[in-house]
């Protein structure tokens, strides 16, 4: 009788053990995000048939707490724990990121945490105050001349360097758990638990990845609450039009301006099934909507918070002019700060042909009457 054969991959996983300890303990030591209700004007409530005070509230979740300022360190930490726990990245592991944003500067911060080297892939013509962010928190930069070659870079860097590409586009809807474990659905839902209207008639976010609005989606549906779900995107964006056709092949040879969201390809993660609706935001009207909020909150929120609080501004128009009572929700990504150069900026504006004019004047009617005038494709 031949002998039998075992192939023993056993190894010490103290340190792998370890890294997972010091990513919870992070999370632990990290208190939730703020789910702020936005003040409405009196045409917000009514009194209903029964004589009952009601009415349509709206509240920001604000991911701009988080350690590294974003939203995406939520995404950081559960891909990392992916990584972790699927056995991809061990000691000294170098972890690789086709990616020049907030995503960069949080897995740049979870890299440094559990000592492990952290490559972020760019183009060359990111602005330096990006790259200082990632070098802030340990990462190095490592410039393409194409935004295109990005992905391939990084996996020729993968092979190259024994690391593990950790691919926020394909591995951010299946990293998070959606049926709960304190994921940002989970938590939305238990801060609304003592309000007027604990369950919100809309959720409304953008995409990059697709990762927040697949979480958001699958979490209502398992949870059965009767809740919609609106995904904005921007100019320039090929998830609205691959929702709108079902053609997963759509590509644009134009980035997103609105950073964070918006993709010139539909990205694994984005998964449209779960999606109740689309609405598609011009660009002068989330930079319109990020100024005009920063004023009225009196502190600064990004391009994308300006895309999400446009869908939701709509969204609670049509909710008023059905005399429709509920809560609509939606998140504040990050802080307006990093856009100073940018969104904030006359000069800028002005160098993109932006005009502002038209939707500040839509918001400027809206918070005056609760009349959305808007014109809807």
């Amino acid at each position: 009788m031949k002998p039998t054969r075992i192939v023993d991959h056993r190894g010490d996983r103290t340190w792998s053990e370890n890294a997972v300890r010091q990513i919870d303990a992070d999370g632990r030591r990290s208190a939730d995000t703020h789910l702020h209700k936005v003040a409405l004007p009196a045409w917000s409530r009514w009194t209903d048939d029964a004589g009952r005070d009601v009415g349509v509230d709206l509240y920001l979740k604000d991911e701009s707490t988080h350690p590294t300022g974003s939203l995406k360190h939520r995404l950081a930490r559960s891909l990392f724990l992916y990584a972790l726990c699927n056995g991809w990245v061990r000691e000294g592991t170098t972890v690789i990121e086709a990616s020049s944003g907030s995503t960069a500067v949080s897995e740049a911060y979870f890299a440094k945490l559990i000592g492990v080297p952290f490559i972020a892939v760019m183009a060359s013509s990111t602005s330096p105050a990006k790259t200082a962010l990632i070098e802030r928190e340990g990462g190095r930069c490592h410039f393409v001349e194409r935004a295109g070659d990005v992905y391939a870079e990084a996996l020729r860097l993968e092979a190259e360097l024994g690391g593990h590409f950790i691919d926020q586009f394909t591995m951010a809807e299946r990293a998070t758990d959606w049926r709960g474990n304190n994921n940002i659905a989970e938590s939305i839902f238990a801060q609304l638990a003592d309000e007027d209207n604990p369950i919100p008639t809309w959720i409304v976010v953008g995409a990059g990845t697709g990762g927040t609005s697949a979480t958001l989606g699958r979490y209502l549906r398992y949870r059965r609450h009767p809740t919609w779900l609106a995904v904005v995107d921007p100019e320039n964006s090929v998830f609205l039009p691959a929702y709108d056709t079902a053609d997963g092949t759509l590509r644009s040879d134009v980035g997103s301006r609105i950073e964070g969201i918006g993709r010139p390809r539909v990205e694994p993660s984005f998964v449209s099934q779960v999606i109740d609706r689309m609405i598609g935001v011009p660009d002068e009207a989330s930079i319109a909507t990020a100024r005009r909020f920063s004023d009225r909150l009196g502190r600064r929120v990004g391009g994308s918070t300006g895309t999400n609080l446009w869908g939701a501004l709509q969204l609670v128009g049509e909710m008023v002019a059905a005399r429709q009572a509920g809560s609509v929700v939606s998140l504040l990504c990050d802080s307006g700060d990093r856009y100073e150069t940018t969104y904030f900026d006359d000069g800028w504006i002005d160098a993109q042909g932006f005009d502002l004019t038209e939707a500040a004047a839509v918001l400027d009617e809206f918070f005056e009457s609760g009349r959305w005038t808007a014109a809807i494709s």
